[in-house]
C-alpha cells in the first residue's frame, strides 16, 4: 500500500512520544513492503524539503511560525493535495493537518489516531471541536491509545466511543529488556548522581507537571535527573536555582540513546509528574518499566494509570500535588525490595502489552477494517 501519515513533527529531530510513535509504525511498514510517506512541518524550518530516513520518505512543509504548538504551514494544503495514497493516517490533535485534510479531501481510505483532546489550548475547542468531529464522522476506521481514553464524557471521542479501537502503543523493547545495573556506563552516573537517583525523560513541556516535582524535591533525600529538552528548560533552571536545588537536581539535556540506556540501568525510580490530559499514555513510562524501573505517576483520568498499574508496576499519586509526589518517592526510595518486585513486574507488563510488535498486529487490522470500510463506502 500507499501510507501517508500527517502529523506537525517526526523524529528526528523531535522526540517527542507521538513523534517516536509515528517513526516506529512507519519503519515497520517500509519493513513490511509498504510505500511509507509522512507529512509534516520543517519544524521551525523555513523551506520545503524531503528527505528518505530509514526508508521512509519524509515530505517537511515550510514552517513560518508556531501559535499555541500549532505550526503555521501556508503550503501544507497543497503538499497533502500533491500525494497519493490508498490509506491517510492523520494523528491527531493537529490543527493544520486535520484542516489541509478535510480541505483537500484526497483519495484513500482514512484512519484517524485520536492521541489526546486539547488541554492548553482549550478556549480554542468552540472552533476545533467542529472540524474534529467532522473528520470522526468520515473516517473510516477510529484509534484511540487506551480505554481510559474513551471513559471521559468531557472527550470530543465520548459521542463515537463505540466507533473508536483501543490499539495500546508500543516501543522497541529488546534492548530496554537487557538494561541491568551492571552495564558500564551506569556506574559512571551512579558515583556522579547519588544511588539511588530518580530519572524523568521527556521533553520540558508545559503539562509533564516538573515544576510540581521541583516543588515536591526539597522532602526528597535523593537526586533528580532530567533527561530531555523543551520550551520549558529555561524556566525550570531558573525554578530550580530559586529553589536552592543545584546539587539535588541535574539536567542531563539531550542525550544519545546509548547514554539514555545508562540512565535507564542506573536510575532506581522513574518518574513522570504529569499534570494535565495532554498526556495520554506516557510512553516514557514503557520504557523505563522495560528498564525494570518502578514507576511514579499521576492519576490524570488518561491512559497514564492504564499503563503504570498503582501497587503493582508503580505509584500512582495524585497531580499538582507536590507532598503526595514526594511521599510516593520517599515510599519507594525506602524499599529496595518493593521496587525490585515492581520492576520485574514492570517488565512482564510490557513484553505483555507495550511492544511495538504487538502495536503493529493492532493497527493492521485498524488498516483492513478502514481499507473494508472505504471499498463499502466507494460502492455505496
Amino acid at each position: 500500500m500507499r501510507i501517508v501519515h500527517v502529523y506537525k513533527d517526526y523524529h528526528p529531530p523531535v522526540r517527542g512520544g507521538v513523534e517516536q510513535t509515528i517513526e516506529r509504525m512507519a519503519r515497520w511498514q517500509v519493513a513490511a513492503g509498504h510505500e511509507v510517506t509522512v507529512l509534516v512541518s520543517a519544524s521551525g524550518g523555513h523551506e520545503d524539503r524531503t528527505e528518505h530516513v530509514d526508508g521512509v520518505r519524509v515530505v517537511r512543509v515550510a514552517e513560518r511560525a508556531r501559535v499555541l504548538s500549532s505550526p503555521l504551514c501556508p503550503g501544507f494544503p497543497d503538499a497533502l493535495a500533491a500525494e497519493r495514497a490508498d490509506l491517510w493516517h492523520l494523528h491527531s490533535p493537529n490543527p493544520l493537518g486535520e484542516a489541509s485534510w478535510q480541505w483537500v479531501r484526497p483519495e484513500g481510505a482514512l484512519v484517524l489516531t485520536y492521541h489526546c483532546d486539547l488541554w492548553r489550548q482549550r478556549a480554542l475547542l468552540p472552533l476545533y471541536a467542529p472540524l474534529v468531529r467532522a473528520l470522526f464522522r468520515r473516517a473510516d476506521a477510529l484509534h484511540a491509545t487506551s480505554p481510559q481514553a474513551l471513559a471521559r464524557p468531557d472527550s470530543l471521542m465520548w459521542p463515537f466511543r463505540d466507533r473508536f479501537r483501543v490499539v495500546p502503543l508500543g516501543v522497541d523493547p529488546d534492548p530496554l529488556l537487557a538494561l541491568d545495573g551492571s552495564r558500564p556506563g551506569a556506574r559512571p552516573l551512579r558515583d556522579r548522581y547519588g544511588d539511588p537517583f530518580v530519572l524523568f525523560v521527556g521533553r520540558l513541556r508545559h503539562y509533564k507537571g516538573l515544576d510540581v516535582l521541583l516543588d515536591a524535591m526539597p522532602r526528597v533525600a535523593a537526586t533528580l535527573v532530567i533527561v530531555g529538552e523543551g520550551p520549558m528548560g529555561d524556566s525550570l533552571r531558573s525554578q530550580a536555582r530559586r529553589l536552592g536545588l543545584n546539587g539535588q537536581v541535574h539536567f542531563a539535556g539531550s542525550v544519545s540513546d546509548d547514554e539514555l540506556h545508562d540512565h535507564l540501568a542506573a536510575a532506581a525510580v522513574g518518574i513522570l509528574p504529569s499534570s494535565g490530559r495532554a498526556e495520554a499514555f506516557g510512553l516514557a513510562m514503557v520504557e523505563y518499566m522495560a528498564a525494570g524501573l518502578p514507576v511514579v505517576s499521576t492519576e490524570l483520568g488518561t491512559g497514564t494509570s492504564y499503563v503504570n498499574r498503582d501497587g503493582l508496576t508503580g505509584l500512582v499519586v495524585r497531580p499538582c500535588d507536590p507532598q503526595a509526589l514526594s511521599n510516593g518517592l520517599r515510599r519507594l526510595l525506602a524499599d529496595r525490595e518493593a521496587r525490585e518486585r515492581m520492576g520485574r513486574a514492570g517488565r512482564e507488563r510490557v513484553r505483555e502489552n507495550f511492544t511495538t510488535a504487538t502495536m503493529m498486529l493492532g493497527i493492521e487490522g485498524l488498516y483492513a477494517a478502514a481499507l473494508e470500510h472505504a471499498a463499502k463506502r466507494r460502492r455505496r
